[in-house]
């Protein structure tokens, strides 16, 4: 079967269940015939998900089989989302045979289609840090510091290597968030002022150094102007994607502690041996079932500085974000105010005993 001229163009997502992959299937579906590649269907996403795992030929074989039987062999783009994290910080063969290798599959199989454009969801976190008074661009030098980077880094280099003559685009993007704040590191954050935790005081680093976010929504826009301007973009594109404004540690505890407790929340500067001794022994004492997420590897990257400039996606793909952390913020802990419960589980956070009912503000909320 062959796309007719009639129908819309396709846009083949990975990853398509997933916080971002939903939310771009929405975007798209009304331009666009949205086909999701995911493990599982999920009921919030508009895509018509085949299943797929990308850690199998036969699987991606398959999937891809079907996507030529059901929509043709013509493929606007391809936005690649599908990836393994994890902050536990311990080896996993998942990074190399779903984020490297499924990556190296998935660009085998499109060899047969048309494709139009190859998006790669890379990380910011693949940027060597800044140094002092230095500004991070597309062409500043890359170090993965630990496995997720390095197996963004080493995705993109299979991207090189087996893309052919399908343009690619790779985006290295920042920490996402939204107002029910769905960023891990941030909500560990907020979760450990919140509950007035005695390491939420303590930081091993500089603490006018900061990491970069950038909004769910300015992320989708983003998405979409690189999907619109697929036949005027270079045959390889890098583009970082971020908020040009970077809270650091100090501005984000303070506008924290004043948001969730009326006042400012000091910062506590200590020795990196000393924090990577706390936490190592939390890790040691903590109970069954409730590891603690500060990991003593992470200590050594807390201060790292992330100076993005975004000058250039702003140039050529004409997309500025709207969004700000700084502003945000107001509103992800008004919800959670409102209903810490909903909160916690939104993002994954065990829910302490004393939040464990909804307040009586989200049940007049969710009333009106």
């Amino acid at each position: 079967m062959e796309n007719s001229s009639e129908t819309k163009p396709i846009v083949l997502i990975t990853g398509s269940s997933g916080l971002i992959g939903a939310k771009l299937a929405q975007a798209f579906s009304s331009q666009y015939t949205v086909v999701g590649l995911d493990l599982k269907r999920s009921d919030q996403s508009r895509a018509n998900t085949i299943e797929c795992d990308l850690t199998e030929d036969a699987s991606v074989t398959r999937a891809l089989g079907s996507v030529r039987e059901q929509h043709g062999s013509r493929v606007a783009s391809v936005i690649h989302l599908a990836a393994y994290y994890d902050f536990s910080g311990k080896p996993s063969p998942m990074y190399q045979k779903l984020t490297v290798e499924g990556t190296r599959r998935l660009l085998k199989e499109l060899g047969s289609f048309q494709v139009e454009q190859f998006v790669f969801s890379s990380s910011l976190l693949v940027m060597e840090p800044a140094q002092e008074d230095e500004i991070i661009m597309e062409s500043s030098p890359t170090k993965g510091a630990w496995d997720y980077p390095r197996s963004k880094l080493e995705a993109e280099r299979i991207i090189q290597e087996e893309r052919g003559t399908i343009p690619a685009v790779i985006l290295r993007i920042a920490g996402v968030y939204d107002e029910d704040c769905n960023s891990i590191p941030l909500a560990q954050h907020i979760s450990r002022i919140y509950e007035k935790k005695l390491e939420s005081y303590f930081f091993p680093g500089d603490a006018d150094h900061g990491q970069p976010f950038v909004h769910l929504d300015d992320l989708v826009v983003c998405f979409r102007k690189v999907v619109e301007l697929r036949h005027k973009l270079e045959l390889q594109e890098v583009f970082l994607i971020a908020e040009p404004d970077v809270l650091s540690h100090k501005e984000l505890q303070d506008r924290l502690g004043e948001l969730i407790h009326g006042e400012e929340w000091p910062t506590i500067r200590i020795p990196k041996p000393v924090a990577k001794a706390g936490a190592w022994v939390q890790e040691r004492l903590a109970d069954e079932g409730e590891e603690p997420f500060i990991k003593p590897w992470m200590i050594d990257l807390a201060d790292a500085d992330y100076p993005v400039v975004t000058k250039r996606a702003c140039q050529r793909l004409g997309w500025t974000p709207a969004h700000r952390l700084g502003s945000t913020l107001e509103e992800i802990v008004l919800r959670l105010k409102a209903d810490p419960q909903r909160w916690y589980q939104t993002n994954g956070l065990e829910v302490p005993e004393e939040t464990a009912e909804p307040s009586v503000a989200s049940k007049d909320r969710s009333s009106r």
